[in-house]
């Protein structure tokens, strides 16, 4: 299993959780965040002077699926997301060595125990 990390503009944020669910991808977790990549923030000039804006709003996505299906959510998400302007986002994935559920823990505890 991968977890993938979608790191995007928060517009492109409905579109994209739409195009993920639309591929068959129901599972993920949503996070608004704030952060810079390699743009270093924003600059604004007016009469009053220059502001810089180094925190830039983003949402990130976390999508764990088999490995099998990991070029899929990618392509998914880089469809979607993408505008053609720098600071469109960023993808990483990550191996995810176990997965539970919370719920069905303690059953299946209870059930190798006894």
């Amino acid at each position: 299993m991968k977890m993938i990390i979608a790191i995007v503009r928060p517009e492109k944020a409905q579109e994209v959780k739409d195009a993920i669910h639309e591929a068959g991808f129901n599972g993920m977790t949503i996070t608004h965040v704030t952060g810079r990549g390699r743009q270093a923030g924003l600059k604004f000039s007016n009469r009053f002077g220059e502001i810089v804006v180094d925190e830039i709003e983003k949402t990130k996505f976390e999508i764990v699926v088999d490995d099998k299906d990991v070029r899929s959510v990618i392509n998914t998400v880089c469809k979607t997301a993408a505008t053609g302007n720098h600071g469109d986002g960023k993808i990483f994935v990550v191996p995810v060595e176990e997965s539970y559920t919370i719920s069905d823990f303690a059953e299946k505890e209870d059930s190798k125990t006894g």
